[in-house]
């Protein structure tokens, strides 16, 4: 392959691998909003390792692909597989029903740790390419990053008005930080 080539596969990977965190961001917050099932502690440490990935990937395509972008991706994506791992060690006793709802039959923290993987995979495999300064310019790319921001930010406030300022509830039932909200501002 010619290194333009490789440029536009390594391109073409960093917004698929920024689309599928975009994809499991936006799952999850349907998820809590539309059916109710507010993130736990952990799942919230889970969108807190994509959103680390997403990052590194937003910096790949706006200022070029760099070896310390991939590195963050890859240690946000350690830190994430630890965390969801460890959620699913937590309910691996035979007759734990498990945190939250599942999807195909597995929970979403066993489908983060997959993704987790799979995006550690695809880094690595990225990271390898040569000829990793070309920038992506086009439409797609930069909806990709718009849309991520909105996600990340979107997230950022149900996050504080599940937990607020403290600490989150181990499980959590209602936004509470909503009420810390509107006893502290009057809202």
């Amino acid at each position: 392959m010619s290194k333009l080539s490789f440029s536009s596969l390594a391109a073409l990977g960093n917004q698929l691998a920024l689309l599928a965190i975009i994809g499991m961001l936006s799952y999850a917050f349907v998820d809590q909003l539309y059916f109710g099932e507010l993130p736990c502690p952990l799942c919230l440490m889970q969108r807190i390792g994509f959103v680390i990935i997403g990052f590194a990937l937003v910096l790949n395509i706006r200022c070029g692909a760099h070896s310390s972008h991939y590195g963050w991706g890859i240690i946000g994506g350690l830190v994430g597989m630890m965390v969801s791992l460890r959620q699913v060690f937590l309910h691996i006793l035979p007759g734990d029903k498990g945190f939250g709802a599942t999807f195909l039959e597995l929970h979403f923290y066993t489908w983060a740790y997959v993704g987790y993987v799979g995006l550690i995979a695809g880094l690595a495999i990225l990271l390898m390419l040569p000829n990793r300064e070309v920038r992506s310019r086009s439409l797609f790319a930069n909806a990709l990053v718009i849309i991520f921001i909105l996600l990340v930010f979107a997230n950022l406030v149900s996050t504080l008005l599940e937990c607020g300022i403290g600490p989150c509830a181990d499980d959590p039932v209602r936004y509470d930080g909503w009420l810390w909200l509107r006893a502290r501002f009057g809202f």
